[in-house]
This record gives structure tokens, C-alpha cells and sequence, in this order.
């Protein structure tokens, strides 16, 4: 008669060459796709800086024909909030939600008169690095408006 040793069979563990082959194959997909994603990110922000400041400067259109001015640079973008001390004709608020930042959190910058006198205002972010100049996702983003 033979005798069967009660043999456990020990459970299946990865060895540590496959591990470090499932390791390399996440690292490639990595490689492959975060430079496309963060690409994307940075063309969707300039995409929603640019977005906001075509809908403020329809808003200091508004502003402009209900007053007939441009807010000044001292009065800024809060002047489509809150009327300023001299103005008459005010219709506002011409903003119903807080002036928003630019994508990467730094305010818009809005003077008047703009480049082409008393009739246009300039309005842009300064993109990502918030510094004038730049390229690439720190392109500065402009518009200016003729009234």
C-alpha cells in the first residue's frame, strides 16, 4: 500500500522577473500617455482663458454702451459688479459671479484705454508663468477691444 503524503500545494506567487515586466509595461504606458494628457491641459486652458476673456469683453461692451465709457483701469473689472461713485446709467451688474481668475489663478489685466485710444480697452492673462512674454503655455493671451 502506498502512503500519500498530505501535500499542500503552496499558492502561485508572481516571480520577481514577472513583476518587473508588468513594472516596465505600466512605465511605457506612462511614457506614452501623461505627455498627451498634460498637452491637452495646457490647450484647454488657454482655451478657457481665451473663452473668458471674449465673454468680459462683451460684458465691457455692455457696460460701455449702457454708460458710454469703458470702466478705468483704477475701476477695473469691478466696475461690471458694482457701479462706481460717478457713473450714471449703470444697468448692472453686468457680471452675475465674481470676476474669475485666469486658468493658472492669477487675475486678468484690464487697462483703458487700450492700444488704440480712448475707444478700446486691453484685456489678457498673462498665461501660465503670470509674467508678460513667455511661450507656449505662458503665451501671454490679448484682446483688445475698439469701441
Amino acid at each position: 500500500m502506498r502512503m500519500h503524503t498530505n501535500k499542500r500545494k503552496r499558492p502561485q506567487a508572481f516571480t520577481l522577473i514577472e513583476l518587473l515586466v508588468v513594472i516596465l509595461i505600466l512605465a511605457i504606458l506612462a511614457a506614452m500617455i501623461v505627455p498627451r494628457v498634460v498637452g491637452r491641459t495646457s490647450d484647454a486652458k488657454r482655451a478657457k482663458a481665451a473663452t473668458d476673456i471674449a465673454v468680459l469683453s462683451g460684458l465691457l461692451q455692455t457696460f460701455r454702451i449702457d454708460t458710454d465709457r469703458f470702466p478705468t483701469t483704477e475701476e477695473g473689472l469691478d466696475a461690471l459688479r458694482t457701479p462706481p461713485s460717478d457713473i450714471n446709467n449703470w444697468r448692472g451688474p453686468y457680471a452675475t459671479k465674481p470676476i474669475p481668475a485666469d486658468p493658472w489663478g492669477y487675475e486678468y489685466i484690464y487697462e483703458y484705454p487700450g492700444p488704440a485710444g480712448e475707444d478700446s480697452f486691453l484685456l489678457m492673462s498673462y498665461g501660465s508663468d503670470g509674467q508678460p512674454g513667455g511661450e507656449g503655455e505662458a503665451a501671454d493671451i490679448i484682446e483688445g477691444e475698439e469701441g
